[in-house]
């Protein structure tokens, strides 16, 4: 029996739910991916963490990282590239994007250990961009004891912010404390399902307290005109690109075009 889900026959979101992103800065798609997909690429995440988990690039303790897996694996590149996603994502957006990066979140089983809030947008070396946004795309069930996501609705104008500590549960509000008293959201998922939010908006995980890990798969989109800024990241430093470059090319794909 197929899953409920939000995405037309055209491939498109409801006026709903794309006016609900922009007002809130988040929205929950259900049933981006059908329950076959969820198996293929389920497995493909179980082996690829078996044979990788010491490249995390966190390291911190609250969950593993691993980025541009859409380069080493064959089936979560497929997940990665997958034409619905990224033209779901240029349609919240209302501009062309491109693929930053993608990656892999998990927090493992009784890791008890939250992901403190914080916004995406102010570790990456963009400049001339609009907003970027990213879909995270639950693998396994995620209810809020597994480790899904609370946002705080509205936040997606609150630019120019450093970035945030992902370890501080106080830091955010420390750099902008009117954001502490903003009703937050949390989201479940269910396997297949996915959430849009702005690299803006401010979003936490709650720890993983159950026997089973918390595997989501993450595409982040950047706007398609987007420069580099000429700072330091895990994907942009082995490039050797000039302050100013258009982050385009075969590292950036659109292939939903």
């Amino acid at each position: 029996m197929r899953r409920e889900t939000d995405i037309g026959p055209d491939g498109r979101l409801p006026d709903d739910l794309v006016n609900g992103y922009r007002e809130h800065g988040f929205v929950r798609v259900r049933g981006v991916l059908g329950p076959e997909q969820v198996e293929r690429f389920g497995a493909a995440a179980d082996a690829y963490l078996e044979g990788h988990r010491g490249d995390s690039l966190e390291k911190g303790g609250a969950f593993s990282q691993l980025v541009n897996v859409w380069q080493a694996d064959q089936d979560l590149r497929d997940l990665t590239f997958d034409r619905r996603l990224g033209r779901i994502a240029e349609q919240l957006a209302g501009f062309p994007v491109r693929l930053w990066h993608d990656q892999m979140l998990v927090k493992e089983p009784h890791s008890n250990t939250a992901t403190e809030f914080h916004q995406d947008r102010p570790y990456w070396p963009h400049a001339g961009d609009r907003l970027p946004l990213s879909a995270w795309i639950a693998l396994v069930d995620v209810p809020p004891e597994r480790g899904c996501m609370t946002f705080l609705p509205g936040t997606q104008d609150r630019s120019g912010l450093r970035a945030q500590d992902l370890h501080d549960e106080d830091d955010l509000f420390a750099v902008d404390p009117e954001l502490r008293w903003i009703p937050r959201v949390t989201v479940p998922l269910r396997a297949g399902d996915c959430t849009f939010h702005s690299g803006y908006t401010g979003h936490m995980a709650l720890p993983n307290s159950t026997d089973l890990a918390r595997l989501a798969h993450v595409v982040i989109y950047m706007d398609a005109e987007t420069a580099f800024s000429g700072g330091s990241h895990p994907v942009t430093d082995s490039l050797g690109l000039a302050k100013g470059t258009r982050l385009d090319g075969d590292a950036f794909p659109r292939p939903w075009a």
